[in-house]
C-alpha cells in the first residue's frame, strides 16, 4: 500500500498522566483490529506537534489523525495551514480525542468513552468541510511579522485566556494537575477580572471595561452554545464584569447550556471580521493556547468551508 493510502497517527499523551502507554495501547488494539494501515509518531510535547503535522504531510500522507485534546488539534491546524495549498488540499484531518479539553470532537459526537466507535467513524471516512477561524495581526510598526494563527473552535481576550495563562504557569512550577487548578485560582485572586478593551463587531464600537471576549467557530467551551463550524458565520459573547452573585449565576447557567440567558452577556453573530483596536494587555488565547506574541491592533476573521475534517457517519 502506498503511502497517501496510510494514516499519518500523531499521539498526545496527557500532560500530567502517569502510564500514558496504556492509552495508547487501547487505541493500537483497536486499530490493528479493524486492519487500518497507519504510521505512529508521538510528540515530544505540545509544540512539536505543528512539527510533526508538516513532516507527515511533507512525505505523502493523506489523512492526519490527531490523538489528543483541542491545543494539539490546533496546533496540526496550524502546521497543516503552514504547507502550500496545492498539497494542503489533499488532506483530511481527524481527530481521537485524548486531552482535557475535547470541545471540538464533542461537537461532532466523539468521545474518549467510546474509542471503538471513533475508529469505525474515522475507518468510514465522512468528510465535512469545516470554516477555520483566523487571528491576523495588523499594523507596520512591529519589529517581526507574527503569521497568522488559525483555530478551530474559539479565541478568548480577557479573562479565560488569563485562567489558561495561570494554569500553564502554575503546571511548570507544580506539574500535578489537581495542584495545578488550585494554584491557578488561588493566584486569579490578585488579578484584574476586566480590562478596558475596544474593539468592533458588525457596525457596533465597543469601548468599555470587559471581563472576557469569546469570538466561537464551535462551543467556545459553552460560551458560544450556538455557534456551528460550517455556516459561514461567527459568535461573539461579550461578558462584562459581573456582582459576585451574578457571577456564581454565569457558572450556573455555563454549566446548564443556557449562558447567553445571562444579563452580563451580549450575543452577536457576524460573518465579518473583529477588529480589537486595544484590550490593555489582555490575554489572548486560541482553543485553549496561550498567544503572547498577539498585540493590537489584531483581526479575527473566518475561512469558510477552508479545511476537509472527518465527522461521524
Amino acid at each position: 500500500m502506498d503511502i497517501a493510502s496510510r494514516w499519518g497517527i500523531i499521539y498526545c499523551p496527557k500532560q500530567g498522566v502517569r502510564r500514558t502507554h496504556k492509552r495508547w495501547e487501547h487505541i493500537k488494539e483497536l486499530l490493528d483490529a479493524q486492519h487500518v494501515v497507519y504510521d505512529f509518531v508521538q510528540s515530544e510535547g505540545p509544540e512539536s506537534v505543528e512539527r510533526l503535522t508538516t513532516m507527515l504531510i511533507n512525505n505523502g500522507y493523506k489523512t492526519i489523525i490527531i490523538v489528543g485534546g483541542d491545543s494539539a488539534l490546533n496546533r496540526a491546524l496550524n502546521g497543516m495551514l503552514s504547507i502550500d495549498a496545492s498539497l494542503r488540499e489533499q488532506v483530511v484531518l481527524g481527530v481521537i480525542p485524548n486531552g482535557r479539553g475535547n470541545n471540538y470532537a464533542s461537537y461532532w459526537g466523539f468521545t474518549e468513552e467510546n474509542d471503538e466507535q471513533t475508529v469505525k467513524w474515522l475507518i468510514a471516512k465522512r468528510l465535512r468541510k469545516v470554516d477555520v477561524g483566523v487571528i491576523h495581526q495588523l499594523g507596520d510598526s512591529l519589529e517581526q511579522h507574527v503569521p497568522d494563527r488559525y483555530f478551530l473552535n474559539c479565541v478568548n481576550v480577557g479573562l479565560v485566556a488569563n485562567i489558561m495563562k495561570l494554569k500553564y504557569k502554575a503546571r511548570r512550577l507544580l506539574g500535578l494537575t489537581t495542584l495545578t487548578y488550585f494554584a491557578s485560582m488561588l493566584m486569579l485572586l490578585f488579578q484584574r477580572l476586566e480590562s478596558k478593551m475596544r474593539f468592533k463587531i458588525n457596525e457596533e464600537q465597543i469601548d468599555s471595561k470587559i471581563m472576557t471576549v469569546c469570538v466561537g467557530n464551535c462551543l467556545g467551551y459553552g460560551m458560544t452554545p450556538r455557534a456551528v463550524p460550517y455556516n459561514g458565520m461567527l459568535d461573539v459573547s461579550v461578558i462584562s464584569h459581573p456582582e459576585i452573585t451574578q457571577l456564581f449565576e454565569g457558572i450556573w447557567l455555563l454549566f446548564t447550556g443556557r449562558f447567553l440567558n445571562h444579563r452580563k452577556v451580549r450575543a452577536y453573530r457576524t460573518n465579518r471580521r473583529i477588529l480589537f483596536e486595544d484590550i490593555h494587555h489582555a490575554t489572548v488565547s486560541t482553543d485553549g493556547l496561550v498567544l503572547d506574541a498577539i498585540q493590537t491592533p489584531f483581526e479575527v476573521g473566518l475561512l469558510k468551508e477552508h479545511i476537509a475534517f472527518i465527522i461521524p457517519s
